[in-house]
């Protein structure tokens, strides 16, 4: 039987301080974090072996995953010099054409509570206080009500493509009714992707109590206290009925493979708002997806979580600007992990820029506090680039940035370690 099923947590609820001084050390090492590298190895020690690799794996060999992020490592910026700026530079813009103060944000992603649990509600109160966009999964494991109480600025709820239009209405509606701005459908999840990690650690929702995970939750004393003093959780926007063992069941019998365009009409009949198409790789389907009435196209490979050898997202990005004008809105995510990548994708092509990982991990290894330090980090080296480039806006990055951003002549990949995994990811501060 689930130790929650057992009341567990109603016992270690009662003794909160057990729990704060297991965190105790992880909140010093995210203080003192001064890239998303160093959060990334205070989650990978804090976190369960089984959730630290969900978070941070690929599909397969895991290929995709890596060019992701070294894509950008093969793309120059070259700078203009005396431009009279100063700091801070003016990071605001508009996404899904509301204000924001960043020009990118925390992007939907299922499941928070799994690394912490305070889960979507530190997420959504890290982009609050930064002024930025919040996307809600429609797999969180906070309801939409809620994160509208919390977060009042720029909102987008995303959707799996779902078999029960009744069930994606009622979701919509309480989308609306919770003061979202947009809806994001994703269209690369109609298979499952085959991710590795997850079935060598036997990943399971919930989690099914193998010797294996215990002793692994063992090893990793304020991820297990944080999990099973408090409730257990459950994918709060869809379907709150469905009981805390039957959740993945759930979710295998809601996808459909069969979603096609004349669905995806449908649906933005049903949602008649701003919208995009979050999946978007290809530049014929990116005009397609203009054609049948999307708002915006979300260029995005689910992480490289879903097809191996699918492109970087940055490498595809000009393609699909030039494939849909000047005029229609762009949001990229992929393989962001540092300031320095988001300026590049503004200079490319994008609007704006979606990143997960990076404050999934500030989020595992020291919930709101880690969420908030993952987006300041992001902040403070987007304006470092910015100034050092010479463009002091959003607008001015990119209506210059093609003659900013070339593509180096020697490949990155050409080094012999490129695909030494670790090489990195390391950080001074542990």
């Amino acid at each position: 039987m689930p130790f929650h099923r057992m009341g567990v947590h109603k016992v270690l609820g009662n003794v909160p301080l057990v729990g704060k001084v297991l965190d105790a050390p992880y909140q010093r090492m995210v203080k003192n974090a001064i890239n998303i590298a160093d959060l990334r190895s205070i989650a990978k020690l804090r976190a369960h072996k089984m959730v630290f690799d969900y978070l941070d794996a690929g599909a397969d060999d895991e290929i995709s995953l890596r060019r992701g992020k070294d894509a950008y490592s093969e793309l120059e910026m070259h700078f203009h010099v005396l431009s009279g700026l100063q700091p801070p530079l003016d990071l605001s813009t508009k996404v899904f054409g509301e204000d924001v103060k960043l020009p990118f944000f925390a992007c939907p992603t299922a499941g928070n509570r799994m690394f912490h649990t305070q889960g979507e509600t530190a997420a959504a109160k890290a982009a609050q206080h930064h002024g930025t966009l919040y996307g809600l999964s429609s797999l969180a494991t906070t309801g939409i009500t809620e994160i509208g109480e919390i977060h009042k600025g720029p909102k987008v709820f995303q959707l799996y493509v779902w078999k029960d239009r009744e069930l994606v209405k009622d979701v919509l509606q309480k989308a609306k009714e919770g003061g979202f701005q947009a809806l994001a459908l994703t269209v690369d999840f109609t298979w499952y992707g085959n991710r590795e990690r997850d079935i060598r650690n036997g990943f399971t929702i919930p989690p099914n109590y193998t010797p294996k995970q215990v002793w692994e939750a063992i090893k990793a004393p304020a991820w297990s206290w944080d999990f099973l003093a408090n409730p257990a959780y459950n994918y709060a926007c869809i379907n709150t009925e469905v009981p805390a063992d039957s959740l993945a069941a759930f979710v295998n019998s809601q996808i459909n493979p069969a979603f096609n365009w004349q669905d995806a009409e449908w649906l933005l009949g049903e949602w008649n708002g701003p919208s995009a198409i979050k999946g978007v790789i290809r530049p014929d389907d990116a005009v397609k997806a203009k054609e049948t009435g999307f708002t915006t196209m979300w260029v995005s490979n689910h992480g490289a979580r879903q097809l191996e050898t699918s492109p970087a997202t940055i490498d595809v990005l000009p393609s699909i600007r030039e494939a849909v004008g000047p005029d229609t809105e762009i949001i990229l995510d992929g393989g962001v992990q540092r300031g320095t990548d988001i300026a590049k994708a503004l200079a490319l092509g994008a609007d704006s820029v979606g990143v997960g990982k990076p404050y999934l991990y500030g989020l595992a290894a020291g919930g709101e506090a880690g969420v908030i330090k993952a987006l300041e980090i992001l902040r403070v080296e987007l304006d470092r680039a910015m100034g050092l480039l010479g463009t002091g806006t959003v607008d001015d990055l990119k209506k210059r940035g093609p003659g900013l951003i070339k593509r180096r002549h020697a490949s990155a990949r050409d080094y012999p370690d490129r695909y030494a995994f670790e090489r990195g990811y390391g950080g001074g501060i542990i």
